[in-house]
């Protein structure tokens, strides 16, 4: 159970978080591996090894989440090729409900994202989120990742908050890991970010399996006062 009487601040992430990471995961690891291969007229086989091993050296780093990185490295018009599969881009079970809950409730609620703004762009579109928050903040932004400090200390420059009355909710322990590292006090986890995969190991965090268990408990606490 969370304390929202000590939580002032709530950031969240979108990809895995609020969105079902199944949209994302499909189109890295299966079309745009597709659509390389077609591009040069290899194997899926290949074209996989080709694109996983730049995933694999660029993990962590903005680069990995980059759309103009990913069509200079290969050749394709990346942010294009997405909107051919948006129609995967859906909202998890109960996140706007939670959205609704804490909009009401008065609270700071921000959206972080390591995604691109054209990846933000496109997923805006096809879901509302811009009512539900007073920021949409995507990490290319600031220049560096929400795995790296400087990220954080950039994010509390641009959008002044109390580290030890945030909440931060994200579908990546090593995320969490850094912000945990920054001194944001409430952090969870989230147990199913993609709807095609089985639930996960969340290890040292607890995790969200549910948000109408948190929609419950915040509006419980709106009541209590």
């Amino acid at each position: 159970m969370l304390p929202w009487n000590e939580i002032d601040t709530v950031l969240l992430d979108m990809d895995g978080t609020l969105l079902d990471l199944h949209f994302d995961s499909h189109f890295w690891l299966e079309y745009l591996p597709a659509c390389y291969a077609r591009h040069h007229g290899q194997t899926l086989e290949w074209a996989k090894a080709e694109i996983y091993g730049i995933m694999n050296a660029r993990r962590g780093q903005l680069e990995w989440y980059c759309l103009d990185y990913w069509t200079r490295e290969l050749g394709l018009p990346v942010a294009e090729l997405k909107r051919d599969v948006a129609h995967l881009i859906s909202l998890r079970p109960d996140a706007e409900a939670f959205l609704k809950a804490l909009q009401r409730s008065g609270r700071q609620v921000i959206l972080i994202t390591n995604a691109h703004r054209d990846a933000l762009s496109l997923k805006l579109e096809r879901v509302e989120l811009r009512t539900y928050f007073q920021r949409l903040i995507s990490s290319h932004d600031f220049g560096f990742p929400k795995e790296a400090q400087a990220f954080w200390v950039a994010l509390q420059a641009e959008v002044p908050f109390d580290a030890e009355r945030t909440l931060f909710i994200d579908d990546s322990l090593d995320i969490l890991r850094s912000a945990g590292r920054y001194g944001v006090a409430h952090l969870l986890a989230v147990r199913k970010p993609d709807s095609s995969q089985p639930e996960r190991d969340t290890q040292e965090f607890a995790a969200v399996e549910d948000y109408a268990v948190l929609t419950s408990a915040l509006q419980a606490a709106l009541v209590a006062g």
